[in-house]
């Protein structure tokens, strides 16, 4: 599902814009009235929370958020420069190499990467439900399609109850429900978890070594059976699933579990509970970075983008203390903070990432 913060001018609006003769912002093209960000649903709600402040303080015309995925949003930003392609894309993982490559290719050749935070991935359950101690290859083990069988061969994976995977989890149907392909949850918990998960088990530690393309196969892709449940860009619709699905877990972003902590809590991994002190440090196993990118090109063509994008790096916004923290948002050391506010001042293009 798609929410849309629309405090500005409407798509068909933009497409007007564009019809009479806009067709490039920043190389003769016009403006569009109005800010437009897109991508990660963890960002979603820190990026709607500064359109809202940046709207009150600035009187023009308010931000429009939408909550894509981080593919999403990145395949949007991609698409060239104008007023029918976002001026940001929110992202909760670093852009890739082949995203950077596709907008070069569409003309988007000045991009502007942002850390605005951390962030956590949570397995959590229902407050009334079991509890879990995770050990990492435990996510592997439960959740990737393919596992070692017996003789070291990969099979179907046949666990059917967590206590089969780890005779300490409790002996409980394995019904994970979890972001879709096109979100940047779903990358980075493959990153974070099922890969490091993998490189516990003996036997695809071995793979890894051999064939390093099966390796990233086998670790990434997830069950089929229904034991894994895509469940959208709605990070609060799993949440809500929890507490009506009895015995079942779900996979989304640290700062939707601070908002629900009165129906759901989070399960540790390898003996650490999520929180701001273990995520920002770095102890918590699934702990990630968030990103803002913008498009150079629309700086000083789409009204207020560069204030905006101080406003989301301020310390009110940003900062210990500031109201994304109050959204869940755990904020960065003050000398990283520094670093990219003098980032978005120089507005600095990024080089292609290596990966």
């Amino acid at each position: 599902m798609i929410r849309t913060l629309k405090l500005a001018a409407s798509a068909a609006a933009l497409l007007a814009l564009a019809a009479c003769g806009d067709n490039g912002a920043g190389a003769g093209g016009g403006a569009r009235a109005g800010i437009w960000a897109a991508g990660s649903s963890t960002v979603f709600p820190f990026s709607t929370r500064v359109a809202e402040t940046f709207a009150r303080s600035s009187g023009g015309a308010a931000p429009r958020v939408e909550s894509l995925g981080t593919g999403g949003g990145i395949q949007a930003f991609c698409q060239g420069v104008g007023p029918t392609t976002p001026d940001i894309a929110n992202a909760s993982r670093p852009m890739k190499a082949s995203e950077f490559d596709m907008c070069q290719k569409n003309g988007v050749t000045e991009i502007v990467e942002l850390k605005i935070g951390f962030d956590g991935i949570v397995i959590a359950t229902a407050r009334s439900g079991n509890s879990f101690n995770f050990e990492l290859n435990d996510l592997y083990e439960g959740l990737a399609k393919e596992v070692p069988g017996p003789n070291g061969a990969f099979v179907t994976n046949p666990a059917k109850t967590w206590n089969q995977v780890n005779p300490g989890l409790p002996n409980q149907r394995i019904q994970v429900y979890g972001p879709p392909p096109t979100s940047g949850t779903r990358d980075a918990f493959l990153e974070l978890g099922m890969t490091p998960g993998a490189k516990l088990v003996p036997a695809a530690a071995a793979l890894e070594e051999s064939d390093k393309d099966r390796f990233e196969a086998i670790a990434h892709t997830l069950r089929e059976d229904g034991a894994w449940i895509d469940s959208g860009e709605n990070d609060n619709a799993i949440v809500q699933t929890l507490t009506r699905t009895p015995g079942s877990l779900g996979v989304f972003g640290y700062s939707f579990l601070e908002q629900n902590l009165d129906t759901v809590k989070a399960e540790t991994i390898d003996g650490v509970e999520p929180n701001a002190d273990t995520i920002a440090d770095g102890s918590y196993p699934l702990s990630r970075s968030l990103y803002i990118y913008v498009k150079k090109a629309h700086v000083g063509v789409t009204p207020g983008l560069a204030q905006f994008v101080q406003e989301f790096l301020s310390e009110g916004a940003a900062g210990r203390g500031g109201y994304l923290q109050d959204r869940g948002l755990i904020p960065l050391p003050e000398a990283d903070l520094v670093a990219q506010r003098a980032a978005a001042q120089a507005m600095t293009p990024m080089q292609r990432p290596a990966s």
